[in-house]
């Protein structure tokens, strides 16, 4: 019986996924030569693997056996490739690297930068993805290392599977409209204007409720987005006020906007995250640790910077 370890790696995907449909996305491939492979696994053995009698796809008993040998071997090529790395005068190879808008722009641009330069062969690949999405794609191995972010308000991210590092506690203020005459002095002035909200499953909408429940107050939430800069442009047209991060205010344009004096809003952690089942040592491969590396680097600049531009005598930023 000659089996392709190819043709295990997809079945192992479609096993961990749940689906012929999403496996093929994470493989990049189409359904219908997922299909033909599993297909041609299953003369190779000589047994159906796969249940296509209900409408969902499912694993036989058969089929459940050899996904899990499919997994030692994902796990043995995993470790193959960090003990061979040992043995190359450079380091190589792809690294997936998950993170948002703020942090992919001052924080991973100028990292990758300097990984080109110190690690040319190392080929980073960038997904703009958040919250529990990145969580699940960074668990199912689709991404190496995972930068996230939370109200500090929270407990940390601790998961057994996972290994979690500060990187940086990036300061919330409040930031309001540039016509403003009458600025609001408290929060419970804050309370009674007009809110351009984050959702609650991002760090500054955990923010805003965490202040209004401190306060005792229901804020009125007129506009919902996601992103800083939308926030940042609506306030700027007078449509209400927001909790930005500091690092989003990095290039924001003097006068665009006014930025409150009440600093009790707290921060948010950024950390970077990172899978521990990947090797038997627990730690990140010799290339994710030097990715890594770049991007604590890379965050310590970013701290540097945001003291000079805000005149901060405390150190702002970092663990």
């Amino acid at each position: 019986m000659e089996i392709d370890p190819r043709r295990l790696r997809i079945l192992y995907e479609v096993a961990r996924r749940g689906g012929v449909m999403r496996a093929a996305q994470a493989l990049h491939l189409t359904s219908s030569a997922v299909s033909q492979q599993l297909a041609q696994l299953e003369r190779e053995v000589g047994l159906p693997l796969i249940d296509r009698s209900q409408r969902s796809v499912s694993l036989t008993p058969a089929g459940r056996v050899l996904a899990g040998y499919a997994e030692r071997v994902e796990e043995e090529l995993t470790e193959a490739r960090r003990e061979l790395t040992r043995f190359t005068e450079r380091l190589a190879g792809p690294v997936r690297i998950a993170a948002f808008a703020t942090v992919i722009k001052h924080i991973l641009v100028p990292a990758l930068r300097e990984l080109a330069v110190r690690h040319p062969k190392i080929t980073p690949i960038v997904h703009e993805i958040y919250g529990q999405p990145a969580l699940q794609e960074l668990r199912l191995g689709s991404v190496d290392v995972l930068i996230t972010e939370q109200d500090m308000g929270l407990p940390a991210l601790s998961q057994p599977s996972l290994s979690t590092r500060l990187l940086f506690v990036d300061e919330y203020r409040i930031v309001l409209p540039p016509g403003w005459a009458e600025l609001p002095a408290t929060v419970d002035d804050l309370m009674r204007c007009p809110w351009v909200a984050s959702v609650s499953s991002h760090a500054a909408g955990q923010a805003l409720d965490r202040l209004a429940g401190l306060h005792g107050a229901e804020p009125r939430k007129v506009h919902f987005v996601t992103e800083f800069d939308s926030a940042l442009a609506l306030v700027a047209e007078g449509h209400g006020v927001a909790i930005v991060s500091t690092m989003a205010l990095l290039n924001v344009p003097e006068g665009e906007v006014q930025v409150s004096d009440i600093r009790e809003v707290g921060a948010r952690r950024v950390d970077v995250v990172t899978r521990v089942g990947g090797t038997r040592s627990g730690e990140p491969d010799p290339v994710q640790a030097v990715v890594i590396e770049a991007i604590e680097e890379a965050t310590a600049a970013l701290g540097a910077s945001l003291r000079g531009r805000l005149g901060e005598e405390e150190p702002v930023g970092g663990p």
